[in-house]
């Protein structure tokens, strides 16, 4: 392999680093919208160019705007190009500015391309004995290697010397260019001579020579023997013109008028504000925290030795943070309350000892009220005595007629937390009007994280002081109420701050729009108070019954083992996959279906499901996997988790994590539970009721199809809905063309299947997978579907359409979905893209339905006797309830008419209850 020479001067073609980022990148775009992946792919590519090889000599060079001294000889040349995409010529800018920010000279030459630029400086550096490595991906460089010029692809790391070029094309760099006359480029629309490709262009240079040499010996052509050897002297003759034109188009200008020499193109020093600022404005989050963190921007071969050996340089946040003040005493404390008190809008935070909201015990809290000025009241910090901080109980009693006033606008980031930890002090926390994490969520829900440290990066451009600072990592990590007040008060205070600052910028970009308006303020923040409720009071779980299904499951696992054992003929980790390739495709050779990205055989879910068709041994693992993941998340976990001072478990409710607004849940994940098999039946049955109580259970019918019937308006689907048929057995009967009453169970299940598969933008091929059917059967099937549906496949098309041009999708409500993807280039992203489209607005809409019945479940709920009903769960497009058995009819009859009532759709909107005296019999 070729070898680099130290310090060369390194010329790296940006022309072709942004096309081949442009294309390889993902579709980044920041907060604004602007794109930003081809930018973030170029800058990579740099960075990683860099930390590779160490050299003071570089530039990075681009192609001017304008035409060129090649479209004068030839009008045709680059015609087939389609013009620079408007989302790739909005990067240029920016590029070009984060280039120049990095410390690197960057060039552009009018009336030529960055090919000539490079040449006519790699032939002057090289004449003068200076080595030069060309960073480029373009074959036509090729022919610019010498002595000292090398060329490098980073995308490969195929290094070329001359020995390299000879390996690569059969040929040395003195022929390249008469190769590329013979051959043509379609790319860029040389003509090159007709019928030569790769090997006939090899074999007549390596028999003859360069073009001069074949036109002087035509009559030699014909003894070489290749195929096509015989005619071609002909066909050189008559298309002498374009193979000399070619030539010279072709061919890399090497004496290109330059105002600098080689050596003058040094590395400079980065500038740390501007970079700084481009990658806050980009967000470029990681590499944003490096500048922020300290980092003075310079990118080295070795980059350990250089930071051992820098000196370490204080770098001021972006915010100042002087003031910060940590109260403790009375009379100051007094004064910050009548400020709480005269604002309009109180930023607040709470620090705690822990994350579970159940346990944690209050150490300070922090406000407000103005950018740049907020105060940490410690009230519980461990080495700290009654006269250096104020009394907690003191504190809370003078801020409880505040945080309970509901006309008082409180702001902080996740909310809910901090309203169930004050609970645990008797405050039942109101006046929730804002909360920065949901403000973000509902400006767009895929940007990113939502946690504060990743919404300061992205739109304050500050990297906030982050808890493992101050704390520590791992088991040695501190609680916060053992940290120095030096840094718990900064951090705290830090917190309050920020949370004010970004409610200040987030809420202006919600409020802009009507519809993301009402979402935040008619949705998403009733919701806070309502979950926090539902998180505290937790369900009953019956740890006997866990108990005993877990051990019942630790039996039939075993018996797994040994099954698996047999059919395998040796013992094998069950939950190894590397194992099990081994033993499916090697041992058993078994039909490999699927390869993982480093090209190994899958053995994931979907490739088992697909070899259990056939195979026991694949049967035998999935069922092994499934107990597995049961008995470890639930049946083992969830007794553990019982809290000892309320006998319940207590998941956590996020606003802020799925795409399309739906709620998910964690410590314990109550979305997945399974409802259609045995085992995970038997662990709804250990959901239970306490004495004098019922489980309720109300969810919608079929609401994604009603929703669907909805926003396209069909007429078939509407009429169904509405006459209250079986919408699946409509659908068959008006795909089959029989009556509803002949409909057979299968006919139903083809129909059930098209119809939740549409929902989802399944294709005729997942639908003949999913059927069993062959693929032209079920396009057919699909087909008739939407002759009979034509609302349908109209909404599909629409919706399609919409996300195209504008980027997103909306719920009824107005919840936008951003598809980030749905321009992009890879085809299978962009697909996936179209699919979500189509089901976004349907899951959105469910997700926005289910919110607002909790709201007014939850209002309802407030209005009745103590302790009759409690709101429980809230899984998918259910709601689990806790009532006394006396009242369980009439509240399921109330309840069914909220959640009815929680929107107005076109076809009537059901919930369906059940109850009994655990989860499974209400479900």
């Amino acid at each position: 392999m070729a070898t680099i020479p130290e310090n060369p001067l390194i010329l790296i073609d940006g022309s072709s680093y942004l096309y081949r980022a442009y294309h390889a990148a993902p579709n980044l775009t920041n907060s604004d919208g602007e794109p930003t992946g081809a930018v973030f792919g170029v800058v990579n590519m740099l960075r990683s160019l860099l930390r590779q090889f160490s050299t003071e000599h570089i530039a990075v060079v681009f192609d001017a705007k304008g035409k060129t001294f090649r479209d004068d000889l030839y009008a045709e040349y680059k015609a087939n190009r389609p013009p620079m995409p408007d989302d790739l010529r909005a990067q240029v800018e920016p590029l070009h500015a984060v280039i120049k920010a990095m410390g690197l000279p960057l060039i552009a030459v009018t009336g030529v391309e960055a090919d000539d630029v490079i040449g006519t400086l790699a032939t002057q550096a090289s004449k003068a004995g200076m080595p030069v490595l060309i960073s480029t991906g373009d074959k036509d460089m090729a022919q610019l290697v010498d002595e000292n010029v090398t060329l490098i692809n980073t995308m490969t790391n195929v290094v070329m010397d001359p020995e390299g070029v000879v390996e690569k094309f059969g040929i040395g760099p003195e022929l390249i260019i008469d190769y590329l006359a013979l051959m043509g480029d379609k790319v860029d629309n040389i003509p090159g001579v007709p019928g030569v490709g790769e090997k006939t262009a090899k074999a007549l240079l390596t028999g003859i020579g360069g073009l001069d040499a074949l036109y002087q010996n035509l009559d030699a052509i014909p003894a070489l023997g290749f195929r096509g050897s015989k005619t071609m002297a002909q066909k050189l003759l008559d298309n002498k013109d374009k193979a000399y034109l070619s030539y010279e188009l072709a061919t890399i200008k090497l004496d290109v008028e330059l105002d600098f020499a080689p050596h003058e193109l040094v590395k400079g020093e980065p500038d740390t504000d501007e970079l700084t600022r481009l990658f806050g404005k980009l967000q470029f989050r990681r590499w944003l925290a490096e500048m922020l963190d300290g980092s003075d921007g310079r990118i080295v071969a070795d980059e350990s030795a250089a930071q051992a050996a820098a000196p370490k340089k204080d770098v001021a946040p972006v915010i100042d943070r002087s003031g910060y003040e940590i109260v403790l005493d009375e009379a100051t404390f007094e004064a910050w309350l009548t400020t709480l008190n005269n604002a309009e809008v109180v930023a607040f935070d709470t620090e705690t000892d822990s994350l579970d909201y159940m346990v944690a015990n209050l150490v300070g809290v922090s406000f407000a009220v103005e950018e740049g000025k907020a105060a940490y009241v410690p009230v519980a910090h461990d080495y700290l005595d009654a006269p250096q901080q104020l009394d907690r109980d003191w504190v809370l009693a003078k801020l409880k007629p505040l945080l309970e006033d509901p006309n008082k606008a409180k702001v902080g980031q996740n909310l809910k937390y901090d309203a169930s930890v004050l609970a645990r002090y008797d405050i039942e926390m109101q006046g929730i009007r804002f909360d920065t994490m949901l403000e973000s969520y509902v400006y767009n829900s895929v940007i990113g994280r939502h946690d504060m440290d990743s919404l300061s990066l992205r739109y304050l451009e500050h990297k906030t002081i982050s808890f493992e600072e101050i704390a520590g990592k791992g088991k040695k990590q501190l609680t916060f109420n053992q940290i120095d007040l030096a840094e718990a008060g900064p951090y705290a205070a830090e917190d309050a701050d920020i949370t004010l600052r970004l409610h200040n910028l987030l809420i202006a970009k919600v409020h802009a729009d009507d519809k993301l308006k009402s979402v935040f303020e008619d949705i998403e923040m009733p919701l806070v108070p309502v979950l926090s409720r539902m998180e505290r009071t937790g369900v009953l779980i019956d740890t006997k019954k866990l108990g005993t299904q877990s051990a019942e499951i630790a039996k039939r696992l075993d018996e797994l083992e040994k099954d698996a054992y047999e059919v395998a003929e040796q013992e094998f980790n069950l939950s190894s996959p590397k194992q099990l390739q081994a033993i499916l495709f090697e041992k058993m050779g078994l039909p490999v279906l699927k390869k993982t990205p480093s090209g190994t055989p899958s053995t994931n879910e979907e490739v088992l499901q697909e070899l259990a068709l056939d195979y026991p041994l694949p049967k035998l693992i999935l069922e092994y996997r499934g107990l597995a993941k049961l008995k470890s998340t639930y049946t083992d976990k969830l007794p553990k988790m019982v809290n000892p001072a309320t006998g319940r478990v207590h998941t956590s409710y996020h606003q802020a994590v799925t795409a399309t607004g739906r709620l998910s849940s964690s410590d314990p994940n109550l979305q997945n539970i399974p409802v259609r098999n045995e085992e995970g039946r038997r662990i709804r049955q250990a959901f239970v009721a306490p004495e004098g109580y019922k489980i309720l259970a109300v969810d919608y019918s079929q609401i994604e199809l009603r929703i669907m019937a909805h926003l396209s308006g069909d007429q078939a689907l509407l009429d169904a809905f509405r006459h209250g048929k079986d919408i699946h057995a409509a659908t068959a009967a008006e795909i089959l063309g029989i009556a509803l009453d002949e409909v057979s169970s299968e006919q139903r299940r083809r129909a059930k299947a098209i119809n939740f598969g549409l929902i989802y933008g399944m294709s005729a091929f997942g639908l003949a997978k999913q059927l069993g059917m062959g693929r032209n059967e079920a396009q057919d099937y699909m087909n008739v579907y939407f002759e009979r549906y034509p609302g349908v496949l109209e909404y599909m098309e629409s919706t399609r359409t919409q996300a195209s041009e504008q980027g997103y999708v909306e719920t009824l409500f107005g919840r936008r979905l951003h598809l980030p993807d749905i321009k992009s280039r890879n085809g299978m992203r962009r697909k996936a893209a179209e699919r979500a489209a189509i089901n976004a607005p349907m899951q959105g809409t469910a997700a926005d339905i289910i919110k607002r019945a909790m709201v007014l479940v939850d209002e309802w709920i407030g209005q009745q006797p103590q302790d009759r009903v409690r709101l429980l769960m809230q899984v998918h497009d259910e709601l689990v309830f806790e009532v006394k058995a006396s009242d369980v009819e009439q509240v399921s009859a109330d309840v069914r008419r909220l959640m009815e009532s929680a929107a107005e759709l076109d076809v009537p909107l059901i919930a369906d209850a059940g109850m009994g005296d655990n989860w499974d019999q209400a479900h």
